[in-house]
């Protein structure tokens, strides 16, 4: 099998989960012995895989240019898979008329819509309640109902109806996309992080000390949980812990974020790190109070790893505890947060239950040898029996059918067209020309 990946960035797995879940894709891959290339119109990072490596083809091409048209149909892939709902909106047309025969595979990383929808009934919190205001709590239908007022979910739901197959990282955004959005379980895969387990052993809790706070500082719920903690959490730990050390790190942190620094509070803002489960192994407690988002996050996957106790929120949570107990704490506001933050960096036997669980939750939930066997022999299926999976999703055919909105773009044409042929559009044109 031929598998072609149409990045939305070149995958930075040092920087991002998003970076993290295309090196996984990647290493399921090259188990199955599939050839694989890498294609991206961005502009190449300093932080970006070394792909060649990993025994993958890259490939830099343009958007908006029918060079991509002849590169896909020479390459002629078996499996194409577009990062994030917005490659697909680039690319899919080019690649349904290139190569019609190729499965068609979405990785939404996480429901875009949904974290934006929670951004802006957090910014709404904000205005009302000031820097104190806790995680969105919003669930159901009012949660469907400000999802509606969020123009991005009808472009997205629409990605995932045009793709044979959607891979998505949380349950939760399955049930949601299943009970609100009327998509089938069939379009639908479930597919969390599919962690490498780690070969040295964690250091214990009387090798660790302080607390640290990872994430991409180019990504919303990143930032906002930075301002939360200065603002908030950390005074009120530091209140408590008054020697105690706080090291922010991520990926490209601007100058609003290194200004945060404050030594003598014990806040470090510490920016981009090369090994970010091996920093976090160094610490005793991993604080991600995030009050929206989406997906499942790679911060609390790295600390699960290195048997980080962590503290964060449902939304944090979200999609990766199952039924399991939770290796720290799940705290519902900044009073609890403090609390739970403050116990887990003091109390010896606390921490060492909660560390101890992280490796049940990986075991139980996050087996990635099962998991990548299991996605390669789905997706291997769903190709060969493309064409009666196409046949049985009318919705699909319909939104990839290349006269559904030809009527309106021709009546807006031959508008246009009319308008510019009018004599008074000819005079207004005379007029500013000086003819």
């Amino acid at each position: 099998m031929r598998v072609l990946f149409l990045g939305y960035v070149w995958p930075e797995p040092n920087s991002s989960a998003a970076g993290t879940r295309i090196v996984e894709l990647i290493q399921a891959f090259a188990e199955a012995g599939w050839e694989q290339h890498f294609a991206s119109a961005a502009t190449p990072s300093e932080h970006q895989v070394d792909l060649a490596s990993l025994n993958v083809q890259p490939h830099s091409i343009q958007l908006n240019c029918s060079s991509f048209n002849d590169f896909v149909h020479q390459l002629a892939p078996d499996l194409v898979l577009f990062d994030r709902f917005v490659t697909e909106e680039q690319f899919g047309w080019r690649v349904a008329k290139a190569c019609p025969e190729a499965l068609r595979i979405l990785d939404t990383e996480d429901l875009h819509s949904l974290r934006l929808t929670r951004e802006r009934l957090h910014r709404q919190a904000l205005a009302s309640q000031g820097a104190n205001a806790g995680p969105v709590t919003a669930t159901g239908e009012p949660l469907y109902q400000a999802m509606l007022t969020q123009g991005d979910i009808l472009r997205e739901v629409a990605a995932i109806f045009r793709c044979d197959i959607s891979l998505m990282i949380s349950e939760v955004e399955i049930a949601l996309l299943e009970e609100f959005f009327c998509v089938p379980d069939s379009l639908l895969y479930h597919l969390p992080f599919m962690p490498v387990a780690r070969s040295q052993p964690a250091p214990d809790w009387s090798e660790r000390q302080g607390f640290i706070s990872i994430g991409n500082f180019r990504h919303a719920p990143n930032w906002d949980a930075v301002l939360w903690l200065k603002q908030v959490l950390w005074p009120a730990i530091r209140k408590q812990l008054p020697t105690a050390e706080l090291s922010v790190c991520g990926a490209y942190p601007p100058p609003k974020a290194t200004a945060l620094q404050q030594p003598r509070e014990g806040f470090y803002v510490r920016g981009w790190v090369a090994d970010a489960p091996a920093t976090i192994s160094q610490h005793r407690v991993c604080l991600a109070p995030l009050r929206f988002g989406a997906g499942i996050k790679g911060k609390l996957m790295d600390a699960m790893q290195t048997a980080t106790p962590s503290v964060t929120t449902l939304i944090g949570a979200e999609g990766m505890q199952g039924t399991h107990a939770w290796p720290g704490a799940i705290a519902t506001d900044s009073d609890s947060f403090v609390q739970a933050a403050v116990q887990l960096h003091q109390q010896q036997e606390l921490w060492q239950q909660a560390s101890a669980q992280a490796s049940v939750l990986l075991a139980e939930r996050f087996a990635s040898a099962q998991r990548m066997r299991a996605l390669t022999e789905r997706l291997t299926e769903l190709h060969q029996t493309l064409t009666a999976h196409r046949q049985g999703n009318f919705l699909n055919r319909l939104m990839n059918h290349h006269t559904l909105r030809s009527n309106e773009f021709m009546s807006r044409w031959i508008e246009v067209k009319s308008r510019l042929q009018s004599p008074a559009a000819e005079a207004e044109v005379n007029q500013k020309t000086g003819i």
